[in-house]
């Protein structure tokens, strides 16, 4: 965003040159290009900016993916995805190291759970082995200011993170008669 504020003000300040100076008026065939160039970039990250901000949602993989009849499995989260990414949510989803063996029995990193849940590898975090996830999901929360999709209470982690008890922070769901719920 910085270059193309620069680009722009740049080839403006270029522009009026060419259209004061006489002899300079070749310089409009680079300048009002640049300009032009410079003004739709800005404005594509203008919008891109503004479109995903406060959209961003952290799903608590290794708990939602217990969601259906307590057992892991990808329909849970991949249903939670879809019903956020509906209301125009951009979710992101932290695991634990060992969510992978519970699923399918192996390691799966970053790479793999992002394909199995048709996100991209930005959108997901598998926590090194021996860190719990509720961590870096609280401190990832807190940190962009994003609400948790999640049943765990977080209670061995209030006193380091008070506003888990605030009913905005966490966004219970589950399913009823087969059909997901969420308390956004």
């Amino acid at each position: 965003m910085i270059f193309a504020t620069r680009l722009v003000f740049v080839s403006a300040l270029g522009t009026v040159l060419a259209l004061v100076l006489p002899r300079a008026s070749d310089w409009l065939l680079l300048t009002v290009p640049c300009l032009i160039a410079g003004a739709i970039i800005l404005f594509r990250a203008w919008r891109d900016r503004t479109k995903a901000k406060g959209l961003w949602i952290i799903i608590d993989g290794s708990n939602v993916m217990h969601w259906n009849g307590g057992t892991p499995q990808f329909a849970p989260l991949r249903d939670v995805i879809a019903a956020l990414q509906e209301r125009d949510f951009v979710p992101g989803v932290v695991f634990d190291a060992n969510a992978g063996y519970k699923l399918e029995d192996r390691y799966l990193d970053d790479t793999e759970l992002a394909k199995r849940l048709g996100l991209q590898v930005k959108q997901v975090m598998v926590v090194p082995k021996g860190e719990q996830a509720d961590g870096t999901i609280l401190t990832a929360a807190r940190d962009h200011g994003v609400r948790i999709v999640t049943n765990d209470r977080f209670r061995d982690w209030a006193d380091s993170f008070p506003e888990v008890a605030q009913s905005s922070t966490l966004v219970r769901g589950g399913y009823r008669d087969g059909q997901l719920w969420l308390e956004l």
